[in-house]
């Protein structure tokens, strides 16, 4: 087998990312010029674009990971009497309320399994119920397990009982479709390092503009205020703080690559595709999704682990790492399983490449048995 360069990340995020937005990083840029600036108010300019937030919404960029962005939307948006709720069904949802729990947030989940959709008619409920809940927290695509919740359905339904909707799509933004002009929501959170195809070090939060005009002073924090940081860029053009140079022109190059992609339709169509790839051919060696077909998000696919005592999770990533591919560890509790990411900037050829290096190693490691469907 012909290895790659380097190893390809299949993974949710950071990913394999081209060689135009590497190259990105090269040059310097001083965080005050004006030319760095031009990128800045670039970047903010097409991530409106994708979701059509042009003249309802404000995006605003934040250095750090995508957590940051969402804690930085929590704390700036919800007020400290305010009340979130959560639909909770997965990993990344719990981490929403972890971040409601550290800023003193009053908040509430409703409780799936983690193969479960969020269901709209419950948060309907809940809502009519307890007129004290003032946002929903949602996870757009939990790659805890890759699970996609309906957001538009649930978007509408936290409208009609006029609340707050904060949309967590760092997995989902700019492959799956969200429409400010459809879906009505008050704030969507995202990332460089994902769907985009940048390199990780920045998020970013598209927020209603009527909404963010009133948080000032919401914040828990000078770092993480949202609404100070898009006043400060609204008046000066610059960021607050020394910004990630690099993360934000190698997005702005990403961006590019993006749009001459073909953008949302293109970037999904072909996750879509790398996704189909990827259970037809871990099928045919005998490995089961954990999810059901009906649900699952091209974004990331859970497997069962291997139903053998010859499978070790650490010897099988090594394994497949030493024939050019990193996998994701599981992130359910109750059983084994193991993530393989759609995502990233690694062609056609990817995919197919990763299954046979995976079915390389079930032969090194001497794994017979892979899932009890397999024998039936």
């Amino acid at each position: 087998m012909n290895l790659p360069r380097q190893p390809i990340l299949l993974t949710p995020g950071p990913l394999t990312t081209s060689d135009r937005t590497r190259d990105a990083m090269l040059r310097d840029w001083g965080s005050w010029d004006g030319d760095f600036n031009q990128i800045t108010a670039r970047v903010r300019r097409e991530t409106l674009r994708i979701v059509h937030g042009e003249d309802t919404h404000e995006c605003v960029p934040l250095q750090g990971s995508g957590t940051f962005s969402v804690e930085a939307a929590i704390g700036t948006l919800v007020p400290r009497d305010g009340h979130v709720l959560v639909p909770n069904n997965g990993a990344y949802c719990q981490r929403i309320m972890k971040i409601c729990r550290a800023l003193g947030r009053r908040h509430q989940s409703i409780d799936y399994p983690e193969d479960t959709q969020v269901k709209p008619a419950d948060i309907d409920r809940v809502l009519a119920a307890d007129p004290s809940i003032t946002h929903v927290a949602l996870v757009h695509c939990e790659t805890g397990a890759g699970v996609l919740n309906p957001l538009h359905e649930i978007a509408m339904v936290v409208a009609k009982h006029g609340r707050s909707l904060i949309v967590d799509a760092m997995s989902s933004f700019g492959a799956i479709d969200i429409d400010a002009r459809q879906t009505p929501f008050d704030a969507v959170v995202a990332a460089s390092g994902k769907c985009l195809e940048g390199v990780p070090g920045m998020g970013f939060v598209i927020v209603r503009r009527s909404v963010l005009e009133r948080c000032e002073g919401n914040s828990h924090s000078l770092a993480m205020d949202l609404y100070d940081q898009w006043a400060y860029m609204n008046r000066t053009t610059q960021w607050r703080f020394t910004p990630p140079t690099h993360v934000v022109a190698a997005l702005d190059q990403a961006i590019a690559q993006y749009i001459e992609e073909g953008g949302l339709e293109a970037r999904g169509a072909r996750y879509a595709r790398n996704c189909r790839a990827l259970i037809d051919g871990m099928a045919e060696l005998g490995f089961r999704p954990f999810l059901d077909p009906s649900i699952q998000a091209p974004i990331i696919v859970t497997f069962h682990a291997p139903d053998d005592p010859a499978y070790d999770f650490k010897t099988f990533y090594q394994e497949v790492k030493k024939r050019g591919y990193i996998l994701y560890p599981g992130k359910l509790t109750q059983i084994e399983t193991f993530r393989v990411g759609c995502i990233g900037h690694f062609g056609e050829a990817g995919i197919p490449g990763a299954v046979a290096a995976i079915a390389d190693t079930l032969k090194a490691m001497g794994i017979s048995q892979v899932s009890p469907k397999a024998l039936a």
